[in-house]
């Protein structure tokens, strides 16, 4: 199972410490690695077509006992329909082996769903259905001609009353119609009611039959699942286990995801830990398509989801020397922030790129923190808006929480005109135009966002192409809307530009920052009313 590399690495120096998982720069041992792993994949003609729609695979540097280096690899999921395959590490628990309980049990769930079907196209249970439909809007159309008749006439007994003269043997014939007219709606409502109620009935024994089902289904699928997750016994570097339950026990969703230990880099821990290779360097690559919502690149790195695998991965890790998560060091610039604009009651700072805008986990410099110190008499929340850490550009700052309630008005009611520059890796087809692509969070891999037509945030970005050279395009992005990732994820996605701004580790491919400056902000200034214009132009 192991591979040994194929050219000599001697003169590759080995990491000190174990890839951090959720933001890394592959080891080159792990490129070397995912080549050899992509021109097998390449050499697969029975796998074209399931590789071309996309999938997960990782690469592990391991080093085993007699300090030989070699690699494992493994794909998420199942290749193929099957979870074993020579080349690749096999799966933590195979839940697809033939007589395991979870391919039984699987049939037993399939039988109940084929069981509920078959009754909800019972033709007897559809024909009831069609009947209380139909009698349920004849009774309505009949009920509301008879009130509305009976209306009219207590109308015209009005009139009589006090137009006519009516004697009492006029008046005690009107009170009998009235009477009369009152008695025959609620017979006519009691006549409809029960005929609609028995044929409900009848359609209530269907019901409550799949009802049933679906209670059995729901119960067994649970059983099943947590029976299954039992199975997963994952091992970390010091020999401990627990299964997926135990893992996620601790975490806020409180029960693992489905799919839960199925990733490449689970399997690829699993399996160095099991036959006492020690791990030296990680990587995930995409190899196919990308998929509808999520920005997948082909052939592109990727850190492992956050989702499923960092509960599984911070126990796997234990017991292991780990690089430090970059985005978690001291960021102190020295440089002070530089000001665009200022008067006694806003400034527009130029942030620089890997600082955050407000203060978030661990140690980290941020503007917020900068404008405090600058300003300690400033009242109210300061930020008005903010940039990604990866972003640098014009940042707006209130002194005062009044400044600061209009113009994050501004903001909400889109009266700010906002110019962002960025680089792209690749060429657009056209010169301009607008991206519509509804946003939301992905929750298994935050803070990525993905497309989503029917539950996601509208998100609009204009945008002109400035300038292309040496395969880049040169753009200017004028978001109407300010969707968290928004150009981000509107630059990437294949329903977008298709076409990753440069840097974006997240969506794209890493550099040495991310392309992405906010070059610009128009607004109208809450004091003085007039409008102020500030810039401050990208150096890329």
């Amino acid at each position: 199972m192991i591979h040994f590399f194929k050219n000599s690495i001697a003169a590759i120096k080995l990491p000190d410490k174990f890839t951090y998982p959720f933001h890394y720069t592959p080891h080159p041992l792990c490129i070397i690695a995912t080549k050899e792993v992509q021109a097998y994949l390449a050499s697969q003609s029975q796998w074209q077509k399931e590789l071309q729609q996309g999938k997960m695979f990782g690469v592990l540097i391991v080093q085993t006992p007699e300090n030989k280096i070699g690699y494992l690899a493994a794909f998420s999921g199942t290749l193929a329909s099957k979870s074993h395959h020579p080349f690749f590490v096999p799966p933590i628990y195979d839940l697809l082996q033939p007589q395991g309980f979870f391919k039984i049990e699987e049939e037993h769930i399939s039988a109940i769903n084929v069981r509920i079907k078959k009754t909800q196209n019972d033709p007897h249970y559809i024909d009831l259905l069609r009947q209380i439909e139909k009698e349920t809007m004849q009774s309505q159309q009949e009920l509301t001609e008879a009130k509305e008749f009976f209306k009219s006439a207590k109308k015209n007994r009005e009139i009589r009353r006090k137009t006519g003269v009516p004697d009492a043997k006029e008046l005690a014939a009107m009170i009998r119609e009235s009477q009369f007219q009152k008695a025959e709606l609620k017979r006519m409502e009691k006549m409809w009611k029960e005929k609609i109620a028995s044929l409900q009935a009848e359609a209530d024994t269907f019901i409550t039959k799949i009802e049933t089902m679906k209670i059995e289904r729901k119960k067994r699928s649970a059983t099943l699942q947590r029976k299954l997750f039992e199975q997963f016994q994952i091992l970390n570097a010091r020999g401990e286990t627990k299964d997926l339950c135990r893992i996620f026990a601790q975490t806020i969703q409180k029960f693992p995801p489905a799919g839960a230990g199925e990733c490449a880099a689970p399997k690829l821990l699993q399996y160095a830990y099991k036959h006492q290779l020690k791990p030296i360097a990680m990587a995930e690559f995409w190899w196919g398509d990308s998929p509808k919502a999520e920005i997948r690149h082909h052939g592109y790195y990727y850190p492992a989801c956050k989702g499923k695998c960092e509960p599984i991965l911070k126990h796997m890790l234990q017991g292991l020397e780990v690089e430090e998560n970059p985005l978690l060091k001291k960021h102190y610039h020295e440089i002070p922030l530089e000001i665009v604009y200022e008067d006694n009651y806003l400034v527009v700072v130029n942030k620089p790129a890997g600082m955050l805008s407000v203060p978030g986990k661990g140690e980290i410099d941020s503007v917020y923190q900068h404008i405090k110190t600058l300003y300690p008499d400033a009242t109210g929340p300061l930020i008005v808006h903010r940039l990604d850490m990866a972003t640098s550009g014009v940042l707006l700052i209130a002194k005062n929480k009044k400044v600061h309630q209009h113009l994050q008005a501004q903001f909400k009611n889109r009266m700010i005109k906002k110019r962002y520059i960025a680089l792209l890796d690749g060429k657009i087809p056209s010169k301009e135009g607008t991206i519509t692509l509804p946003l939301r969070m992905n929750p298994l891999d935050r803070p990525r966002q993905i497309v989503d037509h029917e539950h996601g945030k509208t998100a609009i970005t204009l945008y002109r192409v400035l300038n292309e050279q040496e395969g880049r395009t040169l753009i200017a992005f004028y978001p109407l809307t300010g969707r968290t990732h928004q150009l981000r994820v509107h630059a990437a996605h294949p329903e977008g530009l298709h076409c990753p701004i440069r840097g974006d580790e997240l969506y794209g491919r890493k550099a040495d920052r991310l392309y992405l400056h906010a070059e610009s902000l128009e607004f109208v200034h809450p004091i003085t009313k007039k409008i102020i214009f500030v810039e401050k132009k990208s150096n890329f």
